[in-house]
């Protein structure tokens, strides 16, 4: 096994490779702000590390690679919308995996949502892998906004190496979230969505 020092992201593709019909947009974003010098944000993209595969690929060669890349992670960013539940191929394969064979931290990240404070409240975006994997307490999870702060520090935070959430529904307090700008001061403690 080779060094884990990449983060592994997993996000709904809808069966399309158009980057504005999916949350592909996302890890594209992601990638766009590592890339930007002048933004604060770096990470280790597994996908990265691993030979490119297309989607036309046998089943079998496609979870080989999928499984090299997350056997290779520090952590795992899993981004949710409305539409990752109804994921019923991949993310689900890249959930099981991650978490029972690789013991991944996972970063939950909500990009309807600028602000996380009752993460147990969307658990309408949850698959059902993950929604079984927080139930029974075998996931490490912090739950946080698509934003480049949390995102980063979450990300540089929390590793195989290191430290792990200490349970399965860990946000950041009102008053980190206050401190990136994210919640506003006096506001409601509670979700919020973006706008």
């Amino acid at each position: 096994m080779a060094y884990r020092n990449g983060t592994y992201v997993a996000f709904h593709a809808g069966g399309t490779s158009d980057p504005t019909a999916s949350d592909i947009k996302y890890y594209n974003t992601m990638k766009m702000w590592d890339a930007n010098k002048t933004i604060d944000f770096d990470f280790t993209d597994s996908h990265d590390k691993t030979s490119a595969v297309r989607d036309s690929s046998k089943r079998a060669t496609l979870e080989r690679a999928l499984r090299s890349r997350l056997n290779d992670s520090k952590n795992f960013v899993l981004i949710l919308t409305a539409r990752t539940k109804n994921d019923t191929d991949w993310v689900p394969f890249e959930i099981r995996h991650g978490i029972d064979n690789c013991d991944l931290p996972i970063i939950a990240v909500y990009p309807d949502y600028r602000v996380i404070l009752q993460p147990h409240a969307l658990a309408a975006y949850w698959p059902s892998a993950f929604a079984t994997r927080i139930g029974n307490g075998s996931a490490k999870v912090i739950h946080i906004p698509f934003a480049k702060a949390p995102l980063l520090a979450a990300i540089s935070h929390f590793s195989v190496h290191s430290e792990q959430p200490n349970g399965s529904n860990i946000i950041y307090t009102a008053h980190s979230q206050r401190s990136w700008g994210l919640l506003q001061p006096y506001e409601g403690e509670q979700n919020q969505r973006s706008n």
